[in-house]
């Protein structure tokens, strides 16, 4: 059965009750936000999609949700008539059921939705170099060098390829 996806769009948290929250990762979060820039090619990639609308599956605690969404956010921000909004994965694990990782509830999962709320795409949890290293590395790397790697591959990239992806996924 299809998703009710006006009702959990209506559910979810716009970017600021989230943000404002009680987070554990706030500083990680902000940090990564006050540090977005949005490249001219994502600017005109979303502005040719009919409604740029989000719907990410996320907690605060996840490094790839704290690197990911606020790059999305700074995009939504950019262009107008978008939005994005937020779901607790915990709250909604029917939900993240649906767009497991290799049998895991990984996140975030971002969902493309366009005016009458159907799926237009989806995509995560994390650009697909870096999962490809975070997978070969899983079993042989200790999760806290892993984190910190990862951590120094988004810096690097600057969301560019979490924007590549996610622009494609959903159709722009």
């Amino acid at each position: 059965m299809e998703p009710d996806f006006p009702a959990l769009w209506q559910e979810a948290l716009p970017w600021s009750a989230f943000f404002n929250q009680g987070m554990d990762q706030r500083n990680l979060w902000d940090g990564v936000y006050r540090h977005v820039r949005i490249p001219e090619w994502a600017l005109a990639a979303a502005a040719k999609l009919d409604m740029l609308r989000l719907l990410v599956i996320s907690e605060d605690w996840c490094g790839d949700a704290a690197n990911s969404v606020p790059v999305l956010v700074g995009l939504v921000e950019k262009v107008p008539g978008s939005e994005l909004r937020i779901l607790p994965r915990d709250q909604y694990l029917g939900l993240m059921d649906r767009y497991l990782t290799n049998g895991s509830r990984s996140i975030p999962i971002v969902l493309g939705l366009d005016r009458q709320f159907r799926e237009l795409g989806h995509w995560g949890p994390r650009p697909a170099l870096l999962q490809t290293w975070v997978m070969a590395n899983k079993e042989t790397m200790p999760k806290d060098q892993r984190y910190a790697e990862a951590r120094r591959w988004y810096a690097r990239d600057k969301g560019e390829s979490t924007l590549r992806e996610v622009l494609t996924a959903i159709g722009g």
